[in-house]
């Protein structure tokens, strides 16, 4: 079934085209096991130490996602099923909550984000869920190369202030965007999971 999609890179005639890269529901999904992995070492490291510099991975990696499911996944999802958007209106404004908790992240500020992370993963888990019944593979890979561009764009510290919803956060994000990576590289704040440090070996 063919869904209405935000705006996309043409396709070319050739019916038989296939877009290279992934589907968004293989990304988000995939992101979403990240966090929890990531929270998990995090509430729970065990023997081992939580990791250095993790809440501010954490902060970093939880604001590019949230701010490229707003552009892209949300609108996505609510343009193939038109009954849910109440629950994209719910999300989005979880989202605005979980970004006010995200900012100044300290360890006993944890429990709630971790909460308010794994309700997000479950909620917007059902959307993706939804989504992959109503879009076609090439919507779900174009959408997917869309995502994945708009995360290296997007802020890297919470906005919860900033326009949520297309055209104004695909332009507001990405300015946001550039400020948030100008400080990172200022302060040497890691944003990636690959920046986190390993604990030495025992």
């Amino acid at each position: 079934m063919t869904v209405p999609l935000p705006p996309l890179p043409p396709t070319g005639e050739d019916d038989g085209f296939r877009p290279g890269g992934r589907s968004i529901a293989d990304i988000v999904d995939a992101e979403h096991r990240q966090l929890r992995e990531l929270l998990l070492r995090l509430t729970d490291p065990g023997p081992e130490p939580a990791p250095e510099h993790g809440l501010e991975v954490l902060t970093a990696a939880v604001s590019r996602h949230l701010s490229a499911e707003e552009q892209y996944l949300l609108p996505a999802v609510r343009a193939a099923l038109p009954d849910a958007t109440d629950r994209i209106d719910r999300t989005i404004a979880d989202d605005r909550d979980l970004l006010t908790a995200l900012r100044g992240l300290t360890d006993d500020g944890l429990a709630d984000v971790a909460a308010r992370v794994r309700h997000h993963v479950e909620e917007a888990g059902a959307l993706v869920a939804a989504l992959r019944e109503m879009a076609s593979t090439e919507e779900l890979i174009r959408l997917g190369n869309r995502l994945e561009i708009a995360e290296e764009a997007a802020p890297t510290r919470p906005h919860p202030g900033t326009p949520a919803t297309p055209p104004w956060n695909r332009v507001v994000e990405p300015a946001v965007g550039v400020v948030d990576k100008v400080r990172d590289a200022v302060t040497g704040r890691p944003t990636y999971l690959a920046d986190l440090t390993e604990p030495p070996p025992g």
